[in-house]
């Protein structure tokens, strides 16, 4: 090859890397900008907001055995925007991903038991808090484990993305500190199938989950569910930091339905009780 060749074809190369590069910076900027962009004249345009959510995630948001998607958080997000006269359509979402969908505009909003931290704050606005939650561990009631300190050099189960493997990392003396080792799931569905099958001795979970859950089974006695010393949590919606009035229109209807008793009427349905709702501090927000 002569010198002559050698160098176009460099040159070429140079030139495609340096496109290549101008390309990506293009399209990263374009989805910087649109996390920045308040999007309701959008969202009211077209009459539907998209909000993305773990279909399994019971009671806050699944699928019953004939398809239909139904639970606490699919109720409270169509009262609230029923309000403005807009249709919500629910996305079935990769929860450890949330935070990319949310940024690069596949869904408007995280709306389903996502809890309120300081990591997640960084690159998400919050609605007010309308849930109390907290992670508890729950275990076969044969295995006699009834405090953290004895899954000493055991197998834990805990959900990948979520609020709870946030805490068990941050805090391990809690319990990270005395198991063996832990397997991460994308659904709590599957986590119980292995708890039940032995394949993991516990199971750190969300206790609005937990309680739901074995309280339907066949004999709920079967399972204990323990106290773990991780801080409560708050539910809350997520959404992009630009999408300013949006977020002032979830917490005007938040709150609305605090004071006429909706809250509290969806809040019984699926809990029993409304004592996990925060209903002072949403009621005195308008």
């Amino acid at each position: 090859m002569s010198g002559v060749s050698f160098l176009k074809k460099y040159l070429k190369l140079v030139s495609l890397f340096f496109l290549a590069v101008i390309f990506l910076t293009g399209c990263t900027n374009v989805k910087q900008k649109a996390a920045t962009v308040d999007k309701w004249d959008e969202i009211e345009k077209k009459k539907k907001v998209t909000i993305g959510l773990d279909d399994s995630f019971v009671p806050m948001g699944f699928r019953e055995k004939n398809g239909q998607l139904v639970g606490f958080d699919i109720d409270l997000a169509r009262a609230v925007f029923n309000k403005y006269g807009i249709d919500v359509d629910f996305q079935t979402i990769d929860w450890s991903m949330k935070e990319t969908e949310l940024r690069n505009g596949t869904i408007d909003l995280i709306w389903n038991g996502y809890t309120i931290n300081d990591e997640r704050k960084k690159t998400v606005a919050f609605s007010q808090p309308y849930l109390k939650n907290q992670q508890v561990l729950v275990t076969k009631t044969s295995s006699k484990i009834d405090e953290p300190k004895q899954m000493k050099g055991k197998t834990l189960g805990i959900q990948s993305g979520s609020s709870g493997y946030e805490a068990f990392e941050s805090q391990p003396k809690i319990l990270k500190d005395y198991i063996k080792t832990n397997i991460q799931y994308d659904t709590f569905n599957n986590a119980f199938l292995d708890l039940n099958a032995g394949r993991i001795q516990g199971l750190l979970i969300d206790s609005v989950y937990a309680d739901y859950y074995i309280a339907h089974q066949k004999n709920p006695k079967m399972y204990r569910v323990i106290s773990t010393g991780f801080q409560s949590e708050d539910f809350a919606v997520g959404m992009r930091k630009g999408d300013v009035t949006l977020q002032k229109k979830i917490d005007m209807a938040l709150s609305e339905l605090a004071r006429n008793g909706k809250l509290n009427q969806i809040s019984k349905k699926w809990f029993g009780t409304s004592q996990n709702i925060p209903m002072k501090n949403l009621e005195k927000n308008k």
